[in-house]
């Protein structure tokens, strides 16, 4: 008996131990002054699941309601080689537009089951994408009385089916459910023909050479990766808000696989408290910097003596302390 009680707490205290190694950030764990500090990155949920409250996911649990309406927070846009670019909320997740519905004026023909499928975004404390036109974001109001956030008049939502950030399992449903580019537009490549659905190549992060900085992280589109001194990781805390989030927008979440030649050490989600999802590379929340107009610059390099480019194993590039 006295084995079986030993074995039993050397298993839990290592359990608790793997629940506190990342930042303290895996399953919602505290820092040490008791504040949350964040989640891991969405977990996969099997497809058929949808959105319960039990999955932690966007939906209500309920079988007969739609979900309550989930806005988009800090809109950001991902790469891929087969769509394009490519629309996603503060989670990372895609956003997807309707055929039948219509965009002038804006309206939403997505309702009942419909919406159960396709969770309406709400357009509350919608962002624009850094680099995108902030002009294009709009709403509708709903036949409920929400408002649905549009993008150049286009309602959007959000697929059941999509369970981590970066999927697309809603590309080409039925002929008429298409993801959505920074612009509105379809952003699959050949969209105006119906096609099966097939996953997108995630933002990602990837090394780049720089002549002057060396081995620095860049997201998907290839813009330079900073990481903030006035942060900290543990407890995880941001200092860039409001404002500062214009200039330095924050990479949105990712899965792990789309990460080549970047550690994934302390590869967590970051709850701000402003309620934007934020990727965190060794637990430090990263930005890129809207000075940056094309893949290669590095304009953000050492601003204010506190933005540094950020190397493939975390640390500041150039910093000197």
């Amino acid at each position: 008996m006295n084995t079986w009680r030993n074995a039993s707490l050397a298993v839990t205290a290592a359990a608790l131990l793997t629940l506190t190694t990342a930042c303290g950030q895996e399953q919602g764990s505290t820092s040490p002054n008791g504040q949350a500090v964040g989640n891991a990155a969405p977990a996969q949920q099997p497809a058929e699941s949808g959105y319960g409250s039990s999955g932690g996911g966007y939906g209500s649990g309920s079988d007969t309601e739609a979900a309550e309406p989930k806005e988009a927070g800090q809109l950001a846009v991902q790469e891929s080689k087969k769509l394009g670019k490519v629309l996603t909320d503060s989670e990372g997740f895609t956003l997807y537009r309707f055929d039948k519905d219509t965009a002038n004026p804006p309206k939403s023909n997505c309702e009942g089951d419909c919406a159960k499928a396709w969770p309406v975004v709400a357009s509350g404390n919608a962002v624009a994408a850094a680099g995108t036109d902030e002009e294009l974001l709009g709403e509708v109001s709903r036949p409920d009385g929400t408002s649905q956030l549009t993008v150049d008049g286009w309602p959007m939502y959000r697929y059941a089916k999509d369970t981590a950030p970066g999927q697309v399992n809603g590309q080409g449903v039925g002929g008429t459910w298409f993801a959505a580019a920074p612009d509105g537009k379809k952003a699959a490549k050949n969209a105006d023909s119906a096609g099966a659905a097939e996953p997108a190549d995630p933002a990602g992060l990837s090394v780049r050479k720089d002549p002057e900085l060396g081995d620095i992280v860049v997201d998907g589109r290839g813009m330079t990766v900073y990481r903030f001194t006035k942060d900290s990781a543990w407890p995880m805390k941001t200092a860039c808000t409001g404002e500062c989030l214009k200039k330095w927008p924050v990479v949105a979440p990712m899965a792990k696989n789309a990460v080549d030649g970047v550690t994934t050490k302390g590869f967590v989600t970051f709850d701000r408290p402003d309620g934007i999802k934020q990727q965190t590379i060794d637990c430090w929340p990263i930005y890129t910097f809207a000075g940056d107009k094309k893949p290669g610059d590095t304009n953000g390099q050492g601003v204010g003596g506190t933005w540094y480019a950020v190397s493939p194993d975390s640390k500041l590039v150039g910093a000197t302390k």
